[in-house]
């Protein structure tokens, strides 16, 4: 049976606590962590909070080694190597993109990280085009810490959640946060 892709998927922050929320895909729905300081119109970087708006999935990363087999989905998805980073300077001409480590100088975000929370990574496709620096960098969809602990303005779900949301998942679906 072909399943089909998932056009939207929503996240509505909870009323009591800004950096949970849940995630709305068709009929299911699911816990997710939010930005420690919730969700924002005007993003910057080191602000701790999710972007508001409504942004493609561009592809992801998976790290291999925990995982097993390339997860099922119809996003692009490559293995994350050890020397994986992503750029979260503003002062770099590489800044909101990938990066070999290491990088002396430059501030970056390890992909290949021992708390699983990068097990499983899709890239929201946020300041990604045109990127402007300072704006907020490494805006994902990946894996939660233990209690939904929140993150630094990615979205984040249990990993058995967002395996099952990986299969249902296309470049034409959104994310509205």
């Amino acid at each position: 049976m072909k399943r089909t892709t998932l056009p939207l998927l929503r996240v509505r922050a909870t009323v009591l606590d800004p950096s949970r929320g849940t995630l709305i895909a068709g009929p299911v729905q699911v816990p997710c962590a939010l930005g420690k300081t919730g969700r924002t119109w005007v993003k910057r970087e080191g602000d701790g909070a999710s972007p508001r708006g409504r942004f493609r999935l561009r592809a992801g990363f998976y790290r291999p080694d925990h995982l097993g087999a390339r997860p099922r989905t119809g996003l692009a998805l490559r293995p994350i190597r050890p020397r994986d980073g992503w750029c979260d300077d503003p002062r770099d001409r590489r800044y909101n993109r990938p990066i070999p480590l290491p990088a002396p100088g430059v501030s970056a975000e390890r992909m290949w990280r021992e708390d699983a929370v990068y097990d499983l990574v899709i890239d929201l496709d946020y300041n990604r085009g045109p990127i402007r620096r300072g704006r907020g960098s490494a805006i994902f969809l990946h894996v939660a810490r233990p209690g939904f602990a929140p993150t630094e303005g990615c979205v984040a779900l249990r990993r058995p959640d967002l395996r099952r949301l990986l299969i249902r998942l296309g470049p034409k679906t959104r994310l509205l946060i």
